[in-house]
Parts: C-alpha cells; sequence; structure tokens
C-alpha cells in the first residue's frame, strides 16, 4: 500500500527520535563510564555515539525539505534532498570506517602500555551493543517498509556504532586476558565492513543525483505492462530515473496512425494510470503518443505546418469551385509526407459520375504540392 508524503515524515521523525533518545543515553553513559573505569576505547566510543547525534539531525533536516510539496522552483518535489542526505551519511560511513581502521593499525604497529579498564565497563560495552542494534533493525524495517535510502544509511550508521562496540568489548575483554592487541584485528575487520557498506549506498546515491535509470528488471516490468495495454502497438525510448524513494517514467508509445487525437489521449492517460496504479514506486509518467516510430529519425519534420499547407492546396483548388465547399481537412503525417483527407457536403456535387470526377480532379490538384503523398475527397 502507498504511502503519502506526510506519513513518510511521520515515519522518519518517529525512528529518528527513538536514535536521538537512545545515542544521547548511551553517549553519557559511555563518557562517564569510560572516564570513571580507565577505558580509553570506551571513551573514543561514547565519541562516536555523539557522531550518531549529528547524523541524526541531518535525517531531520533532510525528512521535512524532502516532505515538501512541489513548487514553481521545484515542479518535480524536493525528494532528492533525502538523496543527498544519504550520500552526506554515506561519506560519514566512510569516515568512520576508516577512522576505525586507522587507530586499529596505529595499536599495531605501536607498543604504548594499555591501561586495565574496571569489569564495569565491558556491561557498558554490551548494553550499547544491544541497543545499536535493536536500532539498527527497527531502523531498517521502517526504512524498507517506506523505502528510505536515508533510513538505511542511518541505520548502517547505527550499526556501525554496535560493530565499534563489539571492538571495544574485545578490546577489554583482551586486556581482561592479556591479549591487548586482539582488539586491533577486530577493529580491521568491522572497519573494512563499514566502509563497504558506506560505498554502496553513496554509490546509489549519487546514481541517482546524475539520473541513472531504475534497476533493469522494473524497467522490463514496466515495457511488458506498456506492451500489453490495449491500443498500444510498440514503444520505444522509454527512460527511467529516481527521485527520493520514487522513479518517473517516460516513455514513447506507437498506437494506430489514424486514430483521432481524443483516442490517442485517452491511451496516454490510460497507460499512465496503469503504470501508477500497477507499480508503488511510480509517481509521475510521461506518455508521447506516436502513429509511427520516429526513434531514430523524425521523417515528417521537415514538413509544412498545416497553415502553410492549406494555403498552398487552395491555390491548386482555386480553378475546381466546387472544392470551395470543403468543409473539413484532416491531414496525417506519415511516412516523410501527407495524407490529405476533405469532405465535401453531396448537395453541392450533384450525382455521382460528377462526384467521381470530382475525386479525380481533387487528387491531381493536391499532387501538385510537393509535401502531398496521398489525397482523399468524401462526400457526406
Amino acid at each position: 500500500m502507498e504511502i503519502s508524503v506526510e506519513q513518510r515524515h511521520q515515519a522518519i521523525n518517529r525512528v529518528t527520535l527513538w536514535g536521538v533518545l537512545v545515542n544521547l543515553l548511551l553517549s553519557v553513559t559511555k563518557l562517564a563510564g569510560g572516564f570513571f573505569g580507565q577505558s580509553q576505547a570506551l571513551i573514543a566510543d561514547g565519541l562516536h555515539s555523539l557522531s550518531d547525534l549529528a547524523s541524526d539531525a541531518m535525517v531531520f533536516i533532510a525528512a521535512k525539505h524532502a516532505s515538501e510539496e512541489a513548487d514553481a522552483e521545484h515542479p518535480y518535489g524536493h525528494a532528492r534532498y533525502e538523496t543527498i542526505a544519504t550520500v552526506a551519511l554515506a561519506s560519514l560511513l566512510i569516515i568512520v570506517g576508516l577512522g576505525i581502521a586507522y587507530d586499529a593499525i596505529v595499536s599495531l604497529v605501536t607498543d604504548e602500555p594499555i591501561a586495565k579498564p574496571d569489569i564495569f565497563t565491558l556491561w557498558i560495552a554490551a548494553l550499547s551493543i544491544v541497543s545499536n542494534e535493536g536500532l539498527y533493525h527497527y531502523t531498517r524495517l521502517v526504512g524498507t517498509r517506506i523505502r528510505s535510502n536515508l533510513l538505511l544509511a542511518n541505520a548502517w550508521h547505527h550499526r556501525s556504532d554496535a560493530v565499534s562496540s563489539i571492538v571495544v568489548l574485545i578490546g577489554i575483554a583482551g586486556t581482561q586476558l592479556d591479549m591487548p592487541k586482539l582488539d586491533a584485528y577486530a577493529a580491521i575487520v568491522v572497519a573494512l565492513m563499514i566502509v563497504r557498506i558506506g560505498f554502496k549506498l553513496g554509490y546509489d546515491s549519487v546514481q541517482e543525483l546524475v539520473d541513472a535509470s531504475v534497476e533493469p528488471e522494473l524497467v522490463e516490468n514496466i515495457r511488458q505492462k506498456i506492451l500489453r495495454h490495449e491500443g498500444v502497438r510498440a514503444l520505444h525510448m522509454l527512460r527511467t530515473r529516481r527521485m527520493g524513494h520514487q522513479a518517473l517514467v517516460d516513455v514513447h508509445i506507437l498506437v494506430a496512425p489514424r486514430v483521432s487525437v481524443s483516442e490517442g489521449h485517452h491511451i496516454s492517460e490510460t497507460v499512465e494510470k496503469m503504470l501508477i496504479d500497477s507499480f508503488d514506486e511510480i509517481n509521475d509518467v510521461t506518455v508521447h503518443i506516436d502513429p509511427e516510430d520516429d526513434e531514430q529519425e523524425a521523417r515528417s519534420m521537415h514538413l509544412p505546418l498545416r497553415g502553410e499547407l492549406i494555403r498552398a492546396l487552395k491555390k491548386q483548388w482555386s480553378s475546381i469551385p466546387e472544392l470551395e465547399a470543403i468543409d473539413d481537412i484532416t491531414l496525417h503525417y506519415l511516412t516523410g509526407e501527407i495524407n490529405v483527407e476533405a469532405s465535401i457536403p453531396l448537395k453541392h456535387v450533384g450525382d455521382l459520375d460528377v462526384a467521381r470526377t470530382l475525386q479525380n480532379r481533387f487528387h491531381e490538384a493536391c499532387m501538385k504540392v510537393p509535401a502531398v503523398g496521398r489525397a482523399v475527397l468524401k462526400f457526406h
């Protein structure tokens, strides 16, 4: 079921508020516990939790702007504020991961003495692991449900705090067992995982910012849906892109070349509605109607518009007085030429023999205009 922009905003705010509360409590607890329990690792982990508060603030600001309605300056809405914030969070994840790896490598290549922390610091580290892992699963669940890469990035930020606390736990336990370097090896593994997640989230969001297409599987599903739609003969120039949690689609569809303008418009509108109803992530569809395949070349582009053509036709018709009674002209721009269909009341013609003669004269006169490829005169 599709949720509204306001519901998404509320969901993001709710889960982020829980993150703020938990990280604030953990920051105070770890900093105090590290200071009184003589654990430099726990103090560092407390500072890491403080960085999570900054990321939560970023989520709040981005979610607020992303939920704003479209306006004259942003006709497609503000969803990409969320995307930009996701890139920033991904960058923060990469920095955190590299920082953990750097500290671990420094501890391996130096022989600085490591103080033995009090045993209660183990319990604080364990509490941090459980709390942040819980935040990760809660945030990831909501982020998946509302299709928010911003929340998914923040979820991994919570997990990075959980895994850094695991490193702290291992490090404290190692000092208790006279293995002070144990945490450094674990820290490097954890850091690589955090950096990898940061690159993945950042790459996906940058792809969105440069208007990369949606997933190939989704594109193919869209293509098949359109081709099965009544009135659609073929399609080309199917283009897609992401806009936050939503997808935008542009497509050219081929319809029967002589359908009316209103029928072609109706087909395009029903294609738009069908796609929006069939795919939750699609919220904007632009359909261009083509009477022929113009993907490689617009073969009729050089042809004159209606006003110029009608003036040229009437010049050729001037020697045929009966043609002054023409009351409707339909033009078909097909295969690089113009097909002319005109109609005239039968009462202005007389018998059928005269009508057939008039049709022939009409055709001959029209064919003298270079752009015309076919001409038909009808009676009503």
